[in-house]
């Protein structure tokens, strides 16, 4: 009112009304219950960008937050884990003979199927990113921009382009250099706005950039950077891939072992299968991968994961060493044998079972039940052994 009366115009063209801030409760913060957060003991412990991350997630139009000690703690490991992928790319980057010709004309014909794939990922996240904050969905915003570089880019990405990095094809790394420079440039002006002071540091450090990163444009969405079949392949080997790592967790085989993964695709997936053979090396753990038109002569006892079109097998002797295994389960059984005599014996001592609480009767009787599903789990393995 004072805008229009002194000003004869609107002082502001949007207005965004979030809601109030809680304790962990749910109650409001006053002076009274003595709940308050002071903000400046926070960012003092965990640094403003993680307080300003925690205010930026929780929130969402119309409705009240709770405030979490440890959602801040949460949002210092992301920060902890940008600035240590930024590092990771930085040291790879001090030879400055592979900064030459580092643009996308020079290095598009060495650019990979992962490469290709995490540059449309990440223009996809620009354009939905955008999208959001101009619906002033900042939660929403926020958590994509996370999601996608926690996972996609340091989880996924960074570990795929280790091997490139590491070995002696220059054209192969400069490529590889190229896509984690470009691609992390777009992630830090995504999360600027949440997270300024660790971004602007670590912008500071690209080689391909000058001045700062709060006067710098934000990234927009482009067509040029849009690659459907290559996203589409890269999911379905990152899900084939997904499913053998959980099968190997599943039958507690160490990275370490590693084992041929044989694999039968429909026909219109079978090229997304031969570009990542590589990447099942690299991440699934695998010796050696065979690609099949048929089932003939794959091993009976061979473990199988069935996804979208694709068929994976991985020979049973391939993952376990039988003996030991066996050896393993034995002792692991005894174990269990012993802690059931255990907890039986307690529970038929007439003694314990008249003077012993209710409560610590009932943890002993779950403790039976938990050793005897373990028993039973074991007995199955050992059979199927």
């Amino acid at each position: 009112f004072s805008g229009m009366f002194c000003m004869n115009e609107k002082p502001f063209d949007h207005v965004l009304v979030h809601g109030l801030v809680r304790d962990s409760q749910g109650r409001k913060m006053s002076k009274s219950l003595g709940n308050g957060i002071n903000p400046l003991d926070i960012i003092d412990e965990f640094g403003a960008d993680a307080l300003r991350f925690t205010l930026a997630t929780g929130n969402s139009p119309g409705n009240d937050m709770r405030f979490y000690m440890e959602r801040v703690e949460f949002a210092r490991n992301f920060n902890n884990k940008l600035w240590n992928a930024s590092r990771f790319v930085f040291m790879n980057l001090e030879d400055e003979t592979l900064l030459e010709n580092f643009d996308r004309n020079a290095v598009s014909k060495d650019l990979t199927l992962a490469d290709k794939w995490i540059i449309s990922r990440a223009n996809r996240i620009v354009g939905e990113v955008t999208d959001n904050m101009d619906k002033f969905e900042l939660g929403i915003a926020l958590q994509k921009a996370y999601e996608f570089t926690w996972s996609e880019y340091c989880d996924w990405y960074i570990e795929i382009v280790k091997p490139r990095l590491y070995g002696e094809d220059r054209d192969a790394k400069r490529a590889a250099l190229y896509t984690l420079t470009y691609v992390l440039e777009k992630v830090l002006k995504l999360l600027h706005p949440f997270i300024p002071f660790i971004t602007e540091e670590i912008y500071s450090y690209l080689p391909t950039v000058d001045g700062l990163i709060i006067t710098a444009e934000y990234p927009r969405y482009s067509k040029d950077d849009n690659m459907e079949i290559e996203e589409e392949k890269m999911n379905l080997i990152m899900e084939a891939i997904r499913n053998v790592r959980n099968v190997r967790t599943e039958m507690d085989v160490p990275p370490s072992k590693k084992a041929k993964i044989i694999i039968v695709p429909s026909l219109d997936k079978k090229s997304a299968m031969e570009d990542g053979q590589d990447y099942f090396k690299a991440l699934a753990f695998a010796s050696d991968v065979e690609i099949r038109d048929s089932k003939d002569g794959i091993p009976e006892d061979a473990v199988a994961i069935v996804i979208d079109g694709v068929e994976l097998f991985i020979p049973l002797d391939e993952l376990v060493d039988f003996e030991k295994e066996r050896e393993r389960l034995t002792k692991e059984k005894e174990k269990a044998i012993s802690e059931i005599k255990r907890v039986e014996g307690k529970l038929s001592n007439p003694g314990f079972m008249g003077k012993a609480p209710e409560k610590l009767i009932e943890e002993e009787k779950a403790k039976k039940e938990k050793y005897e599903e373990i028993l039973k789990t074991i007995e199955e393995r050992l059979s199927k052994l």
